[in-house]
């Protein structure tokens, strides 16, 4: 679906909308995902292995609009990249932003910044350059009614200032409603889940842009 309040696609990290709160907070296993295969995964044991890990390139799909390659074909080049790492028993690390954001730049012509030190002003001031902002959050944003159970790990996609300018909008690769895969929060709240960093991203360059070292998310 397109978002009304800022006309990016919403797209979640699991193939099926509706299954991501079973999954995420039911124990349901992702191979269970009757939509498994509109991830482009091989089978459902590598769109199960894998899903759980892939709310940056989720981000990334949603960036890039409608026409966007699959998940799974995303994933294929950030690993390229990269971006994912697996160790010798098999554990995936990531994803890593500094060659993610190369991926990002050199693959698919987005002009993307490493901010290994940000605050939710300077997202603001991002916002208001129109660029978007893949922020490092809590998983635990989904239910900002919550005390915050830490931050960082999870990432999401900041699209746009609230029409009040006092918060941001953005997208929720693991939202399990609606309301919570393309979200509103005032910073305040939003800043209890955000680890202050991420990374930055315009989409009408392939002229490139400086990218720091980070360890990723």
């Amino acid at each position: 679906m397109t978002c009304p309040a800022c006309r990016l696609p919403v797209h979640t990290q699991f193939a099926s909308p509706t299954l991501v709160g079973p999954i995420v907070e039911g124990g349901l296993d992702p191979a269970d995902d009757p939509g498994w295969a509109e991830s482009g995964a091989d089978s459902p044991a590598e769109y199960a292995r894998w899903a759980g890990h892939l709310c940056g390139v989720t981000c990334l799909r949603m960036a890039l609009g409608a026409g966007a390659p699959s998940l799974f074909a995303l994933r294929d080049g950030a690993l390229k990249y990269g971006a994912y790492t697996e160790d010798a028993q098999g554990a995936i690390r990531g994803l890593v932003y500094a060659p993610f954001a190369e991926y990002a730049r050199e693959v698919h012509g987005l002009g993307a910044t490493v901010h290994r030190h940000l605050s939710t002003d300077e997202i603001v001031a991002l916002l208001d350059k129109a660029r978007m902002v893949m922020a490092s959050v809590h998983y635990g944003i989904r239910h900002p009614e919550r005390p915050a159970p830490g931050r960082g790990g999870h990432l999401v996609l900041v699209t746009s200032r609230t029409p009040d300018g006092n918060g941001v909008h953005f997208h929720n690769p693991s939202g399990t409603t609606a309301t919570t895969r393309a979200a509103e929060l005032p910073l305040p709240d939003f800043e209890r889940f955000f680890a202050g960093r991420g990374v930055s991203i315009a989409g009408d360059t392939r002229q490139g842009s400086q990218t720091g070292a980070d360890p990723g998310a």
